[in-house]
């Protein structure tokens, strides 16, 4: 996982403390990150960044 990549693209983007899985998705499309590695960021991350309007249908 690129943390430090991740931290910068969040930090540009005004992600602090939630992102919407289109957001996510796009960030990864974008910077060819993968989406797990957002997902195990957003979890890690103190406070936790919580998903938002879910794709999968999986976080609210």
């Amino acid at each position: 996982m690129d943390k430090e990549l991740i931290e910068k693209v969040f930090a540009e983007s005004g992600i602090t403390t939630e992102i919407r899985c289109e957001e996510a998705f796009a960030i990864c499309e974008k910077y060819d990150i993968s989406r797990m590695d957002i997902a195990r960021y957003c979890n890690r991350h103190d406070p936790k960044i919580k998903i938002r309007a879910c794709q999968l249908g999986c976080f609210k």
